[in-house]
């Protein structure tokens, strides 16, 4: 069994026991989340899709941590004029493992 969850303006597909990177989420690590915006469900039956989401679908998954990428180097310039600029960003993320899906 899968599930297509939507958060953080993204779309996942995720099966149980998956670990996935998401945007970050306001909460501490080892607490568990509940996603109830499922957007399509996989099972032997065949295929669930939501009208926009699935009614009495949800996925739990467990906060693993919240961290921050590997930075990367936003470098932009006008030619001829002299003019540049450097930055730096690092966008953070939270790693969480999908516990369960119920139908």
């Amino acid at each position: 069994m899968y599930a297509v969850i939507e958060t953080g303006g993204k779309q996942y597909q995720v099966n149980e026991g998956d670990i996935i990177f998401i945007e970050k989420l306001a909460v501490e690590a080892d607490e568990t989340v509940t996603f109830d915006k499922v957007v399509a469900l996989g099972t032997e039956d065949g295929l669930k899709i939501g009208t926009p989401y699935v009614d009495g679908a949800a996925v739990e998954a467990k906060v693993l941590k919240n961290g921050k990428a590997k930075k990367i180097t936003v470098f932009t310039y006008k030619p001829k004029k002299g003019e540049k600029k450097k930055q730096g960003h690092r966008q953070p993320y939270t790693q969480v493992k999908i516990e369960a899906i119920k139908a």
